[in-house]
Parts: C-alpha cells; sequence; structure tokens
C-alpha cells in the first residue's frame, strides 16, 4: 500500500482518537470516584459547542477563549446539577445506587437535549473554520482546526494528569476512587470531592465539544454518538481504568478510521464493535480492566 495512504490513516486516525481520549477521561473518572454511569456525560459536549459557537461567532471571541469559556462553562453547570441533584441522591440513596444513578443520567439527558432545543431551536450552529489554512504533512493536507482540535486535547488531558497525581486535591480524587470509606477515615470531603469530580469530567466533555464546533457544528442532540464512543473505550479499556483511557481512544480512533477506508464509512461502527466484543470474549474486565469495588 502506498506509503502515504498508510500514513493519512494514521494521523487520521490519531486525530479522531484524541477527542475520543478527552471524552472517555471523564466518563472512566466519573464512574471511579462516584460509581456514576454517566448517560449524561454527551449533553455536556454539546453544551462545550454550544458555548464555543456563541463566543467565537456571536461574542467575537479569540477560538482559544472560546475554548476556555466552554470549559468554565461546563464546569459550573456541572457544579449546579452535582449539588442540586447528586449529593441529595447520594444522602438518600444507599442501596442500588449506580442503578438510580444511571436513571437519573438519563434523565438528565433528556431534559438537556429538550432545554437546547427549547431555548436554541434544532438548527446546527457551527462554524466554517475556527484556524484558516493547512498543514502540509507527508504528502497531505491536514486543517489547522483539526491539528489545535487535537493538541488542545492532548494539553487538557496532560495538565488534568498533572493535577490528579501532582496536587492535593488530585491525590484527594484518587483515594476517593480506591477506597472511599478509607478517604473519610483520613479527613477527605467525600460529598466536596464528588462535586469537584462531576464537575470536572463535564469541563472535559465541553473542552471536547468546543475544539470540534468546526467539524461538528452545535445542535440539540449531537451528543449521542460521542457518548457512545466514549463507553466503547472505557470497555474496551476496563471500567474505572483512567490510566489506559489513552490507549483506548486512540485505538478505537484508529480501529474506525481503518474500517471506514477499507470498508466503507457504513461499516466502521460494526467491525469497531466487532473487534471489541471479541477483545471482551478473551478478557471481560476489558484490556487493561481491574476488578471494581461497586
Amino acid at each position: 500500500m502506498d506509503f502515504s495512504i498508510v500514513s493519512g490513516l494514521l494521523i487520521g486516525g490519531l486525530l479522531r482518537g484524541g477527542m475520543y481520549v478527552l471524552m472517555a477521561i471523564g466518563l472512566s473518572l466519573v464512574f471511579g470516584v462516584m460509581k456514576v454511569p454517566n448517560f449524561a456525560h454527551g449533553e455536556f459536549y454539546m453544551i462545550g459547542a454550544y458555548f464555543s459557537y456563541f463566543a467565537t461567532v456571536v461574542w467575537k471571541l479569540p477560538p482559544l477563549v472560546g475554548f476556555a469559556v466552554a470549559a468554565v462553562g461546563g464546569f459550573l453547570i456541572g457544579a449546579i446539577i452535582g449539588k442540586i441533584v447528586f449529593e441529595p441522591l447520594h444522602n438518600r440513596s444507599k442501596t442500588d445506587w449506580i442503578l438510580n444513578s444511571f436513571l437519573v443520567t438519563a434523565g438528565l439527558s433528556f431534559i438537556l437535549q429538550n432545554s437546547a432545543q427549547y431555548l436554541l431551536g434544532v438548527n446546527f450552529k457551527g462554524v466554517i473554520s475556527l484556524f484558516k489554512g493547512n498543514l502540509a504533512f507527508a504528502g497531505l493536507n491536514i486543517s489547522y482546526d483539526r491539528l489545535i482540535g487535537f493538541a488542545t486535547a492532548l494539553i487538557v488531558v496532560g495538565v488534568f494528569w498533572l493535577f490528579l497525581k501532582k496536587t492535593r486535591t488530585g491525590n484527594a480524587i484518587t483515594a476517593v476512587s480506591e477506597h472511599e470509606t478509607g478517604a473519610m477515615l483520613v479527613g477527605i470531603n467525600i460529598k466536596i470531592i464528588h462535586i469537584l469530580t462531576f464537575s470536572l469530567c463535564c469541563m472535559l466533555a465541553a473542552v471536547a465539544g468546543a475544539a470540534l464546533i468546526s467539524i461538528n457544528p452545535a445542535y440539540p442532540t449531537m451528543g449521542i454518538q460521542p457518548l457512545a464512543k466514549s463507553w466503547l473505550v472505557v470497555i474496551l479499556v476496563g471500567l474505572g481504568n483512567l490510566e489506559a483511557t489513552l490507549v483506548g481512544g486512540l485505538m478505537v480512533g484508529l480501529i474506525e478510521t481503518f474500517a471506514s477506508f477499507y470498508f466503507g464509512t457504513v461499516w466502521q461502527d460494526v467491525i469497531c464493535l466487532s473487534i471489541i466484543v471479541l477483545i471482551l470474549v478473551a478478557k471481560p474486565s476489558g484490556l487493561f480492566g481491574k476488578a471494581q469495588k461497586v
């Protein structure tokens, strides 16, 4: 096969996988810390896209400032939902927590989609280009929008990783994910950590939506597909396995890109899912899975 074709597929897969990583890390973390299977995660991708659209098109702010606006907006909305929804639920739901939180997030997804439709309409809201121009590399022309979106994903993931590993608050989040009771015994405020974790995960999803506004315009139900891809990544590497999410996201991106090239776009999801099913048959806990305490 021609080298330029292979390199093009590899680059395309990595660029696609970068956004899957950004989405899946939030999904994995909120499950690892709060044991919440967040089926409203895609709606924060949608919220980030809308924030980016209004920041860059309506308010005429620079694109990178628009990304920051989306991050802050996603964080604040996540904090509000965490405070008024998950904190009371956690206080009252001592049994069947995973089932109850799943039902709540499914309801939140419906509410957020319909709220966006009522407030903003059903029309697509996007931009032709955030960063004009292309980069010529290995016989390919890669748009700056895709490159900067991918770079944004890597930078945000890197900063988030340093936050978890190098700060007291990050260490507290990690401690809660490892053993909630033990974290309480050493004085960690579980309620605050839960709200903070949910807010940060919403922020990550919002940044992903903001960074791709020129490729995927904002509309109320746009979060469905990113949510599905994020769950594919999380299930592939193992629930709550934050470290392996980077590998899993890039893997899914590459599988989809090669499948689309060889078999057509219609078959890319079928082939990707089939490969993941075969992997899970051989290793039900995921490629890097570990036992989960629920």
